[in-house]
C-alpha cells in the first residue's frame, strides 16, 4: 500500500470506530463499505480484518462484573451462526477467486439491506421468539458473518423485538457477535484465508480504533442518537450504491 492508500484506510477505520462508538454497531459495515469502495484491500482481507478489531472491541466491552447474560439465547444463536459461518466463509472464498465483481455487489447489497433494516421501527413481541427462531436468526447473522464480518444488524432487528431486560440484550448482543467473530477466525485460519496483508492492516489500525474508543467514552458529543443513527444509515447507502453502480456496469459493459 501506497502511503496515501494508508493515510485513507486508517481514515475508514477512524469513521468505522467512531459510528460504533456512538450507535453500538456498523463497525463492520463502514469499514468494509468504504475501504472496498476505495479498493483499497482485497475483500477478504477487510472482512478479516473487521473480525479481528470486533472481536478485540467485543472482549474490552465484556470486562467487568455485572454482566447479564440469556444463555439460551446465546446457545440458540451460536449454533444457528456456526452453519451459517461456514457457508459465508466458503462462498466469500469462491467469489474472491472468480467473480470479484459479484462480490462487490453483494456488499453493497448487503450495506444496503443492513441500513434498512437498522432504520425500520421495531415493534417489541408480546411473546419471546421459540429456539428455532433464534437459530434461524442467527443462521442468517452468520452468513453475513461469514462473508463480510457484518453479522450485526439481523440480531440487533431480533433481539430488540424480544421482552428481555434491555442491558441484558446488550450484553448477549456483544457476547454473540463476539463468538461469531471467534469462530470465523477459527474457520479461517487453518484454511490459509487469513493473510499476511490482513495481519499487518490489524496490528496497523488496533492502536487507533482503541485510541478513538477510548477518547469518544470520556467524551462523547452532544449528538442525539438518532441524529447520528441517521447520518451512519445515510452513509452507509451512498456507499453500497457507490460499491453496485460502477460493479454493474463493468458487469454489463459489452
Amino acid at each position: 500500500m501506497t502511503l496515501l492508500q494508508i493515510a485513507l484506510f486508517l481514515l475508514c477505520v477512524a469513521l468505522a470506530t467512531c459510528a460504533q462508538s456512538l450507535t453500538g454497531f456498523a463497525f463492520a459495515l463502514i469499514l468494509l463499505g468504504l475501504a472496498g469502495l476505495l479498493e483499497l484491500a482485497p475483500l477478504a482481507d477487510l472482512a478479516n480484518v473487521a473480525t479481528v478489531l470486533g472481536l478485540a472491541n467485543a472482549l474490552v466491552a465484556l470486562r467487568g462484573p455485572g454482566r447479564t447474560l440469556d444463555v439460551p439465547a446465546f446457545r440458540d444463536i451460536t449454533l444457528g451462526g456456526v452453519v451459517g459461518i461456514f457457508l459465508g466463509v466458503v462462498l466469500l472464498s469462491w467469489l474472491s477467486s472468480s467473480v470479484t465483481l459479484v462480490l462487490h455487489v453483494m456488499l453493497g447489497l448487503t450495506v444496503i439491506a443492513c441500513a434498512l433494516v437498522v432504520l425500520m421501527e421495531t415493534a417489541a413481541l408480546r411473546e419471546r421468539s421459540s429456539a428455532p427462531m433464534f437459530r434461524l436468526w442467527g443462521a442468517v447473522s452468520g452468513l453475513l458473518t461469514g462473508l463480510f464480518a457484518t453479522g450485526g444488524p439481523p440480531l440487533v432487528y431480533h433481539f430488540y423485538r424480544q421482552p428481555m431486560a434491555l442491558k441484558t440484550v446488550r450484553d448477549t448482543l456483544v457476547a454473540t457477535l463476539a463468538a461469531s467473530s471467534l469462530l470465523r477466525l477459527l474457520m479461517v485460519l487453518p484454511t490459509g484465508q487469513f493473510s499476511g496483508n490482513a495481519l499487518k492492516l490489524s496490528l496497523l489500525a488496533a492502536p487507533l480504533v482503541f485510541g478513538l474508543s477510548w477518547w469518544l467514552e470520556r467524551h462523547p458529543p452532544g449528538w442525539s442518537r438518532a441524529a447520528v443513527l441517521r447520518l451512519v444509515c445515510a452513509l452507509l447507502l451512498l456507499t453500497g450504491a457507490g460499491l453496485i453502480v460502477p460493479a454493474v456496469l463493468q458487469i454489463l459493459k459489452p
